[in-house]
């Protein structure tokens, strides 16, 4: 497997991001006419390699990569960045784009690829039957293959269980100056507030995130791991965190880490209403792959049984589809019930999300 590190080579893509990061709406159709044909029509006999576009970096990644190379003797070359830059790349690469797949930890990156005309539908009976249709575009132009859930951690020495149950929660009176989360520049963040848009609209959004903001325990710093590690420290009672860092964190070599695992607890929010956010890792196939059928053949391998066992043993994601097992740790949270919204609305409602985000200087 060969891996090429964007950050390192393109350094000057990252100036590109903030123009990136008003997503445009999923609800935008590419023009039918300038769209790839779908991998239904694509050569049945290609070079057995394929170009992956990847924003993730797990272990978890690296298993399934040489398994699925075993299985079926296509190669599979990654080339790393962010999500913004790698959607760069590809706009800026036109027909001379290698990449085959596009993969992203947001289901609003990849409404943004879609909108951008960069990704190519997929005609798969086996992803329609695995991926439940909340996790995928509903035209096919993308799939999700991990569900990410965005929790409430507490300091169990100073908060009980029971105290906080809701994200509207965190934004009441009796939080203030306890609440820990990163910047509004996450996308793990900007996807909330665009399902909170989604479901509530802007207005009782827009309290909610400056009613958060006036709550924060210190300016937001670093990520969901930082966050995690301030509880342990005492320098907030609550934090806004994805729970697969709660899994990693658990089994660290870090002691640091695992020690302050072993101090907090997690709440799914919402449970009595709409349930909790959730997120995906998913991929697109791009418009001009050169090897369009070994990426369906990937997206598959990805939604098959054996592989979805991998996420939640590794790197602590929840499998795609809810029938399939998950680990020892996520079976000690118990069940939640997640947000039925279909996340191709995340892509929409971004614009109104970015303005509320940087109205309230989060």
């Amino acid at each position: 497997m060969m891996r090429t590190n964007l950050n390192r080579i393109f350094p000057r893509l990252l100036l590109l991001t903030a123009a990136l990061l008003l997503a445009p709406s999923c609800g935008k159709k590419p023009d039918p006419s300038a769209a790839a044909p779908d991998s239904s029509t694509a050569p049945r006999q290609e070079e057995p390699v394929l170009n992956l576009y990847t924003h993730r970096h797990y272990e978890s990644d690296d298993q399934l990569f040489d398994a699925f190379t075993k299985q079926t003797g296509i190669a599979i070359q990654v080339t790393s960045a962010s999500a913004d830059q790698l959607i760069s790349r590809i706009k800026g690469e036109g027909e001379d784009c290698p990449a085959d797949l596009l993969v992203t930890v947001d289901a609003g990156r990849l409404c943004r690829a879609r909108d951008l005309g960069l990704l190519r539908p997929v005609d798969s009976p086996a992803l329609l039957a695995a991926i439940p249709p909340a996790l995928r575009d509903p035209a096919g132009y993308w799939f999700g293959f991990t569900v990410r859930a965005r929790v409430i951690a507490y300091a169990t020495a100073r908060v009980q269980p029971g105290q906080i149950k809701t994200y509207a929660d965190l934004a009441a009176p009796q939080w203030k100056g306890r609440v820990l989360v990163r910047s509004g520049d996450s996308l793990y963040n900007q996807s909330l507030v665009a399902a909170m848009v989604a479901n509530e609209g802007p207005e009782k959004t827009t309290a909610w995130v400056q009613g958060l903001t006036q709550n924060l325990a210190r300016k937001p710093l670093g990520g969901d791991r930082d966050q995690i590690m301030a509880l342990a420290q005492g320098l907030g009672d609550v934090a806004l965190v994805n729970s697969y860092y709660l899994g990693q964190m658990a089994q660290s070599k870090d002691p640091a880490e695992r020690a302050a695992f072993a101090q907090v607890a997690l709440v799914f929010p919402d449970q009595d209403g709409r349930g909790t956010h959730i997120n995906i890792s998913g991929a697109g196939v791009a418009t001009h792959a050169k090897h369009p059928d070994n990426a369906r053949k990937f997206l598959e391998f990805l939604a098959s049984p054996a592989a979805q066992q991998v996420f939640p043993a590794t790197s602590f994601e929840y499998p795609i589809n809810p029938t399939f097992d998950t680990s020892p740790l996520h079976r000690a949270w118990g069940p939640y019930r997640p947000d039925s919204l279909n996340l191709s609305k995340l892509g929409e409602n971004y614009p109104a999300a970015m303005a509320i985000i940087e109205a309230s200087g989060w």
